[in-house]
């Protein structure tokens, strides 16, 4: 698990191909890897991914082609900039939300436009993912947790201040860049929870709207 809070920008060092998949190895910058292990987790650009080979500044994951294809990792290429974060500890801070590591989509950058000193970044995401998106609800982009400002069908808005600007990658993005999506937990398994029984039949799903949350208590 992890909370979604950027600890370092690190970068792509090298991509190997591996049998049909491919090794990472990550110059990890600033990141303080004097308490990883190998067999340790690592959120890279949001992806959980497990440390392999480990020196005092680098280290190295195997990505499966389902993550590939899945996220924005296989679009990378040496000199990248990535997003880092070691796994939580029952001892941290919950600085920003619980976040799996668990890719659910990758989105794409529609505009960023300044606001003071901020910058204000519209985000179009998967169309099976946008059930998922509330306004003010909380969304983990490129392994950053992120509050929704404001929701338009499948597409949402963030205001980005300018510590998180320089503390992550998002001060490079442009429009049409992808970005890894991982949604609310608690907005993923109430979806399921709320199927009760019917959970366990092929094919069943739910449609969450206010009639459904009065009717199950969720709401007055």
């Amino acid at each position: 698990m992890f909370t979604g809070i950027i600890e370092a920008q690190g970068s792509i060092a090298s991509m190997s191909p591996r049998s049909g998949d491919m090794r990472l190895q990550i110059d990890a910058g600033k990141l303080d890897l004097g308490d990883v292990f190998l067999g340790d987790s690592i959120a890279v650009n949001g992806v959980c991914l497990t440390v392999v080979e480990l020196d005092n500044s680098s280290f190295s994951a195997d990505v499966s082609n389902e993550t590939l294809l899945l996220t924005s990792l296989g679009g990378l290429k040496a000199g990248s900039p990535v997003n880092l974060e070691k796994a939580l500890t029952l001892a941290d801070r919950l600085g920003g939300h619980l976040v799996s590591g668990h890719v659910d989509g990758v989105g794409t950058l529609i505009s960023r436009s300044d606001d003071g000193r901020s910058v204000r970044f519209v985000i179009e995401a998967p169309a099976l993912l946008a059930r998922y998106i509330a306004h003010k609800g909380s969304i983990c982009v490129d392994g950053t947790s992120l509050t929704v400002n404001a929701v338009d069908g499948a597409r949402f808005e963030l205001n980005i201040v300018p510590h998180t600007l320089e503390e992550t990658i998002m001060g490079n993005y442009q429009a049409g860049a992808e970005v890894n999506l991982e949604v609310d937990l608690i907005a993923r398994y109430l979806e399921r929870l709320l199927l009760g029984d019917k959970a366990a039949l092929p094919g069943e799903k739910i449609e969450i709207d206010e009639a459904l949350l009065k009717k199950t208590g969720f709401i007055a």
